[in-house]
């Protein structure tokens, strides 16, 4: 007598706990595709970029750069076009470090840096670039900050050169922010909205006001008790 087999249906945790297993490592694996492409970016930008310079001659860039593209792009599609190679000399040239690459590409994706290249500001720059990483910011949160001038609205953006680099290392080290990295002067009264004549607890009302606002800005990692 042949034994009919029975279907017994997962039970709902199981069934849970295994997608949870397979999202996980297809987002870790995600990941890990990003960093490398986003790393193999820096280093042909670096090597057009070396190149460039020991030829010495702007037009020399002109010629190699086009070329390069044309060869690339039949063997290894559009991602080498012209316009891409050129921001990846840019990311090079902006982000200068490996060592520090290497640190921000675990949370930033290439989009992340073709967002943060145009910032002229090399403190500004590193100040979106930490904070993105920090805050795990995706790229329309990290453009809605720029857009917003988050930065120049912190008093960080204030401080001497010296010491904003300082805060920025202690940020990208030992991922310990200071309150000069996430507060704004509470005192710019126009920026508080308040009146010519105004009383203490108006001010005080205003920079709690401002303080929530800007903490939900910077992210989950920030919380505020007043």
């Amino acid at each position: 007598m042949s034994r009919r087999k029975i279907s017994v249906a997962p039970s709902a945790v199981l069934l849970g706990d295994i997608r949870t297993l397979i999202e996980v490592a297809r987002q870790r694996a995600t990941s890990a595709v990003n960093s490398e492409l986003t790393m193999l970016y820096w280093r042909i930008g670096l090597r057009i970029h070396t190149q460039v310079l020991e030829g010495r001659r702007a037009d020399y860039g002109e010629e190699v750069v086009p070329t390069l593209a044309r060869d690339l792009v039949k063997e290894y599609g559009s991602s080498f076009a012209v316009k891409n190679l050129r921001r990846m000399v840019q990311f090079a040239a902006t982000f200068p470090d490996e060592a520090i690459v290497v640190s921000l590409i675990r949370q930033l994706s290439w989009t992340h840096f073709i967002a943060l290249i145009p910032l002229k500001d090399p403190h500004q720059r590193d100040y979106y670039a930490q904070m993105a990483s920090a805050e795990r910011w995706s790229v329309r949160t990290l453009r809605d900050r720029i857009g917003s001038m988050l930065y120049e609205r912190t008093a960080l953006s204030q401080k001497p050169d010296e010491m904003i680099v300082q805060e920025l290392a202690t940020l990208r080290d030992a991922q310990r922010m200071s309150p000069a990295l996430v507060m704004r002067d509470p005192y710019i009264l126009d920026f508080l909205d308040l009146r010519d004549t105004w009383q203490e607890s108006d001010l005080e009302t205003a920079i709690i006001r401002e303080m929530e606002s800007f903490l939900l800005e910077l992210g989950a990692g920030f919380s505020f008790v007043a």
